[in-house]
């Protein structure tokens, strides 16, 4: 059933969201970035990783309990590998500090094939569908993946949270052959709790076997949600426990502790990984029918697509088609409900508010 949504210009969202950031005392690129960020998550359908998930995660986590450091600097760590990066991100905001780490393995995709970069001591970077997927429109294959915030998932067939919702993250450059760039990209909990929170908020249910409450009994009442439950059971828990190795190796410390400050010794920040792979540098040269490289992109996902599969869609196809709406609608979409949520945040920034009556609106 359609939705009505609020259409609100890109360059007011921007400026209520770096408002709100430089009102918490960030520096004018960062906020600008972050700002960039939120949009494209809004711009894409990502409501459960818009402004309001972000500044609300920097209030709990950020900026409001010294886990974020406006203004920090990143340092580089030596490495003797050319072509992979190792950097402190003095918990330096994630939106930033994600952009410059996923440009620089670009960069490096450029010079070696292959570019990867690490990051230790950061704070969350949120949806990490929005980094993967503007390399992938720059041409390349990118990956990433993160330590979430917070301990909030149970391991498979345990009742205790000790996982974070560790999304993975891959983007391909395919807009030449379909339109748009593949995008596989989840949190590996059923649902993220950014979704939990907005169910919350729009008063609706969660689906069955998505969550626990406080006795690690499964539940749909987004109010009693206390943790999350790995999608696909084993599955879901071996790809979230994927990301905790890869932190332990980077050099994060324990999931349970993380983002729960404490002056002990030890380390309570995320770690990031990102890659980037040039096409150029995986291409074997030897295609069928004697077709090129995008061509025979173009031909494996017409044959995937094909054969009667018309109802079915690629990774990215609804976001994609979100974007569509957008700019369809001149702006971006906002429930009453959000509207309402950013008024707050702009009352908090003393920025101006939006005036919901005067929003044009949109049905999608």
């Amino acid at each position: 059933m359609p939705e009505t949504f609020h259409i609100v210009p890109e360059d007011q969202h921007h400026a209520l969201v770096s408002t709100a950031y430089q009102h918490r005392g960030y520096l004018a690129d960062e906020s600008a970035e972050a700002a960039k960020f939120c949009a494209s998550a809004a711009r894409h359908g990502i409501r459960t990783h818009n402004a309001l998930k972000a500044l609300h995660l920097d209030h709990l986590f950020g900026s409001g309990s010294h886990g974020c450091v406006p203004g920090a600097e990143i340092e580089e760590k030596p490495s003797r590998f050319e072509a992979t990066k190792v950097w402190n991100a003095n918990r330096k905001l994630g939106q930033s500090t994600a952009y410059r780490a996923m440009d620089e393995a670009m960069r490096l995709a450029d010079r070696f094939g292959t570019g990867t970069v690490v990051v230790d001591n950061a704070f969350h970077y949120l949806w990490g569908g929005g980094y993967v997927m503007e390399a992938a429109e720059r041409g390349y294959l990118a990956y990433t993946n993160c330590t979430a915030a917070l301990a909030e998932v149970v391991p498979f067939m345990g009742r205790f949270p000790t996982l974070g919702t560790n999304p993975h993250s891959w983007g391909f450059p395919t807009k030449e052959a379909i339109g748009f760039p593949v995008v596989v990209d989840w949190a590996t909990s059923v649902v993220a709790m950014g979704r939990v929170q907005q169910l919350k908020r729009e008063g609706k249910e969660l689906p069955p076997n998505a969550a626990v409450d406080a006795d690690g009994n499964p539940t749909t009442d987004p109010n009693e949600a206390v943790a999350l439950i790995p999608f696909g059971a084993h599955k879901g828990y071996g790809l979230s426990l994927i990301n905790e190795i890869y932190g332990a190796f980077i050099g994060g410390s324990l999931p349970t502790i993380r983002s729960r400050w404490a002056d002990d010794g030890d380390k309570h920040t995320c770690s990031f990984f990102f890659q980037a792979i040039h096409p150029d540098a995986i291409g074997s040269g030897e295609y069928a029918g004697g077709r090129s490289q995008r061509e025979n992109l173009a031909a494996v996902l017409n044959d995937v697509m094909g054969h009667g599969n018309d109802q079915a869609i690629l990774p990215g196809q609804l976001e994609a088609n979100w974007a569509k709406r957008c700019a369809e609608a001149g702006g971006l979409l906002f429930s009453s409900a959000e509207i309402d949520a950013f008024n707050e945040l702009a009352e908090e920034a003393g920025a101006p508010t939006w005036d919901a009556t005067a929003l044009p609106t949109f049905e999608a």
